[in-house]
């Protein structure tokens, strides 16, 4: 009885590991860019794709069939999105300037490969929700937001005597 179950554990070890292995990388580089950080410091995505994959081992001789690398995401974005992952802003990364929601439908549907339908049932959205976020954060990445209009304080005083003048105008005397 013994051997059986260490024969057992060692197997599902070593599945594990090999799973792991081959899916580790996308899941973290899909973690990141849920946490918003950069991907040479990602310590929270770290730490969400290590509880996200302690869950499917913890679940692994249950999956029956199930895609592990669809279990951990599920596991990785249902994380992210109750815990106190969301309560902070990315730090620089790629989707940072994006919200929590915009990052898990961004992720979901433009990473992983989702369908509209899949993505909205996973976050409990309706499904033209999900693509109006997907939307407006594809609009939001591709065309961020510009500053200031540059030196618009520092322009040198119009020939009109007021910086902002119209510059062809001189005043008159």
């Amino acid at each position: 009885m013994r051997d059986r179950q260490a024969a057992q554990q060692a197997r599902r070890a070593r599945e594990f590991q090999a799973f792991v292995a081959g899916a580790a990388g996308r899941l973290l580089h899909a973690a990141t860019l849920l946490t918003g950080e950069r991907p040479d410091a990602n310590p929270r995505a770290r730490a969400l794709l290590t509880a996200a994959l302690a869950s499917t081992y913890a679940s692994w001789d249950r999956l029956r069939g199930e895609d592990p690398y669809d279990r951990t995401r599920t596991v990785l974005v249902v994380r992210f999105a109750r815990g106190a992952w969301r309560r902070s802003r990315g730090r620089g990364g790629l989707l940072a300037r994006l919200s929590p929601q915009e990052r898990l439908v961004v992720v979901l549907r433009l990473y992983e490969g989702v369908a509209e339908e899949q993505t909205a049932a996973l976050l409990g959205l309706g499904v033209e929700r999900v693509r109006v976020l997907c939307a407006r954060a594809v609009a939001a990445v591709l065309h961020p937001p510009r500053g200031p209009a540059p030196g618009v304080s520092g322009l040198p005083a119009a020939p009109g005597g007021h910086p902002g003048a119209p510059l062809g105008k001189a005043a008159s005397s």
